[in-house]
């Protein structure tokens, strides 16, 4: 080591020993002693638990405060369940269970499913308590995902859960956790847990509320507008000037408190002389692109929420072909949807007949649910029907002179329709009831 080396090194080491000692006694605290931390039962491809309940918390007010926020979710629902969700089985007993499950005024399922697609929407995940009394009816809760801790799931299977862990309160300091729905070791009198989440990527546990990529730009927007409220709101204030020649300071603050005391009235006329000048200063908005900057920032919220300016009261010059081809999108998303939603409700369903059906033998585990939602558009409806009057007419000649048989007729019939359906399974059934009605041979 070369005399320098050593002069620089007993000159700074002491500062730098001190420095790191300083870093390393740093206490840690709840807020900094989980930043970049997960739980062992955590995956990797969630967020961090501080910021995903940061994140419902933020979806939340926005839902509260923002009415843009508000209007999303309501439109998600209003398309979504729209008028109502109709549920049918051709099981007669089990289909009168799931009416009084259905109507029950603990469940009073006919406006909860309204709830359950907002908190769906708003929050990205629904976490459903389900409890079973002594007769087998089931009740139905659902518990907001910013009160789960954390979620079990096994060890070969992440999107098999086994516990979900609640938060402890002051009331319960170690609270028990939830029990994911088994039906192989199905206790009745155990409360049991049911997770469906929305916008989860693959290998998650969470979802991801439909707001989440919109705050920040909800937020901007927000600030904008009140920026250009408060601007116009004093864009007609105005101050006086008046210039004149005083002989003394004395003089100028007189005249100065005479006016002050009677200020003019608007609409008023004043007479002055050529030793008083008035002037008046009023802010200038120049808001040319105001109305630009605005529309830039709810087209980055429309983008985002899938939906097209035009249901933010946002015509933007838009004609009725425009509006209806920015609909397509928009109608296709909510289908999905709706499809995901009707399909989470047969889910709980099933679970509430598998509860049943072991304490009475006449409800069928196995019955076929069927659910059923509003339609998207009624527009579709209409240039369905047109299209399947157009190939009728088609497929009714093809099949006369027996270039397609009666599935082919059949299949492109009901894809004409929109309809996706059985094509064996409605032709067995019709056989069947032909046989019943002796117009074929057994």
């Amino acid at each position: 080591m070369s005399a320098f080396n050593r002069f620089v090194e007993h000159l700074f080491n002491t500062a730098i020993q001190r420095q790191v000692k300083a870093q390393l006694s740093v206490l840690e605290n709840d807020a900094s002693f989980s930043i970049g931390a997960y739980s062992l039962t955590d995956s990797e491809r969630d967020r961090y638990t501080a910021d995903r309940e940061e994140l419902l918390f933020q979806s939340l007010d926005a839902w509260r405060l923002n009415p843009l926020a508000r209007r999303i979710v309501e439109l998600t629902s209003e398309y979504v369940v729209g008028s109502g969700i109709s549920v049918s089985c051709r099981h007669a007993p089990t289909a009168r269970f799931l009416d009084q499950f259905w109507n029950h005024h603990l469940n009073r399922m006919p406006i909860r499913v309204f709830e359950l697609c907002d908190e769906l929407t708003r929050s990205g995940n629904l976490f459903m308590l389900l409890s079973t009394d002594e007769s087998g009816m089931t009740y139905l809760r659902a518990i907001p995902a910013v009160d789960i801790l954390k979620i079990e799931a096994r060890e070969n299977d992440i999107e098999q859960p086994v516990a979900f862990f609640p938060k402890s309160s002051l009331q319960t300091l170690d609270p028990e956790p939830y029990p994911a729905y088994d039906p192989l070791h199905d206790d009745l009198t155990t409360p049991v847990m049911l997770q469906y989440a929305i916008n989860r990527p693959a290998g998650g546990q969470w979802g991801e509320s439909d707001l989440s990529p919109l705050l920040r730009w909800l937020s901007r927007y927000t600030a904008w507008l009140e920026d250009r409220a408060r601007l116009n709101r004093y864009r007609n204030a105005f101050l006086y000037i008046v210039q004149a020649k005083f002989n003394s300071e004395a003089q100028r603050k007189q005249r100065q408190q005479t006016l002050n005391s009677h200020p003019p009235k608007p609409g008023s006329i004043l007479v002055t002389d050529d030793t008083e000048n008035w002037k008046v200063i009023n802010p200038h908005l120049h808001s040319a692109e105001a109305n630009e900057d605005g529309l830039a920032l709810k087209k980055m919220i429309a983008c985002g929420a899938g939906i097209p300016l035009h249901f933010l009261a946002e015509p933007e010059s838009s004609t009725r072909t425009t509006a209806e081809a920015a609909g397509g999108p928009t109608f296709r998303r909510f289908q999905q949807r709706q499809e995901y939603f009707l399909w989470m409700l047969t889910d709980i369903l099933r679970v509430v007949i598998e509860r049943r059906a072991r304490l009475d033998p006449s409800i069928d585990p196995h019955a076929i649910i069927e659910l059923s939602g509003t339609d998207i558009s009624a527009r579709d409806n209409s240039e369905l029907a047109s299209a399947a009057a157009d190939i009728l007419s088609v497929a009714m000649e093809l099949r006369d002179r027996e270039l397609i048989d009666d599935a082919e007729f059949l299949r492109l019939v009901y894809r004409f329709t929109g309809e996706s359906v059985n094509v064996p399974d409605l032709l067995a059934r019709g056989r069947k009831t032909k046989q019943q009605d002796g117009l074929l041979p057994r």
